[in-house]
């Protein structure tokens, strides 16, 4: 589907202008029809014999594990897979002729459906491949993760604790290994919660990241929205690139030329200019941010929030000092005269200028 999903994102991309308008609108429909047809092959060939066996384990695994606050929504995926796997199976029981309307028809119809599982399967992938009795066992005793943790929460406060990678364990307990710098040299640690608040702990100590195999495996991260599809996005809305809006000011001759350059980058609402779609990844970044729910990305979130707040503000007095310039219906004055930077190509049947005469150097003679 990966695959599926850029070759059809490549083929809408011929069908846009450089606005991001679509203006070949049948070239549009027959790609989208052949991504249909392709997902619901190689559905049809590579997953539809086997998605009750991958459920069915995928349950199985998840009744085993301990609670967590993530469970209820894996379960509601499963469910999901299985409503539309479902709806997948009846549609393709009713035959259609091959290469009818009421083929395409059929597959746009299964296209969500395919989109559903191009998006959530991989939890029940990672279910199924679940082993029982994948336990951690802490290969530190009390006393002696006590003097690690001792050592690192000192090399934190020093800003010696370099982190390499974090992830979540199937408890919903949050995994991080880093390096612990001590006496020149460097250790890697497993650390257990979050580093942003007291009480986390050293569970494990490391030559090297690859012994760290025996710790709690991680569990596929979640998502931001949970709304979103990467495989059935929304058509794109036109925007003007910053870019072009540079260049329509300094090829621009009038006051009206900057100002509307000026104002295309604050303009908001679905044609959204740069400035305004600034502020918009700023705030969803707080988000993100804020959704990681440590104390360090609560305190990022707010820096961005204020970061967003002072682009509000920023894309304010651009629009209005846009709107004065506009209110000006000045020109650039005639002595601004444009400099001939390339000298002009000779006429057909004519000869090149010659080239200059080469200077004369004098050879100076070292004694």
């Amino acid at each position: 589907m990966a695959v599926i999903g850029r070759e059809t994102d490549a083929a809408l991309d011929m069908t846009r202008d450089h606005y991001g308008r679509t203006v070949h609108t049948d070239v549009a429909k027959a790609a989208r029809a052949n991504r249909d047809k392709a997902a619901v092959e190689a559905y049809t060939t590579h997953l539809a014999p086997h998605t009750g066996a991958l459920l069915d384990a995928a349950r199985r695994v998840l009744d085993k594990l301990p609670p967590a606050p993530h469970l209820a929504g894996w379960r509601a995926v499963l469910d999901e897979l299985a409503a539309s796997a479902a709806e997948i199976r009846q549609a393709l029981e009713r035959p259609v002729t091959p290469g009818s309307r009421s083929e395409r028809a059929q597959h746009a119809a299964l296209w969500p459906h395919l989109a559903i599982w191009a998006d959530h399967s991989f939890i029940a992938s990672h279910l199924a491949d679940q082993r029982d009795g994948q336990h951690h066992k802490a290969p530190l005793t009390d006393e002696e993760q006590q003097h690690w943790t001792g050592l690192a929460q000192a090399a934190r406060r020093r800003g010696d604790l370099e982190l390499v990678e974090s992830w979540y364990a199937a408890d919903g307990q949050q995994i991080t290994l880093a390096y612990l710098a001590k006496d020149d040299d460097s250790t890697v640690v497993a650390l257990r919660g979050d580093l942003g608040a007291p009480g986390w702990q050293v569970i494990g100590r490391y030559a090297h990241e690859y012994e760290a195999g025996a710790l709690p495996s991680p569990v596929p991260p979640g998502v931001l929205r949970s709304d979103v599809s990467r495989f059935d996005r929304p058509a794109p809305a036109p925007e003007v690139s910053l870019q072009e809006l540079l260049r329509n000011v300094v090829e621009g001759q009038t006051a009206g030329d900057a100002s509307d350059a000026l104002l295309g980058a604050v303009q908001s609402g679905y044609c959204a200019g740069p400035m305004v779609r600034l502020q918009e990844l700023l705030e969803t970044s707080a988000q993100f941010a804020s959704a990681l729910e440590t104390v360090q990305g609560r305190q990022i979130a707010a820096r961005l929030s204020a970061l967003g707040r002072q682009i509000n503000f920023l894309t304010r007095e651009v629009e209005k000092a846009a709107k004065d310039l506009g209110a000006t219906v000045a020109v650039l004055p005639p002595h601004r005269t444009p400099v001939v930077r390339a000298r002009p190509r000779p006429t057909v049947d004519t000869a090149p200028p010659a080239p200059p005469g080469r200077a004369r150097t004098t050879t100076r003679h070292h004694t």
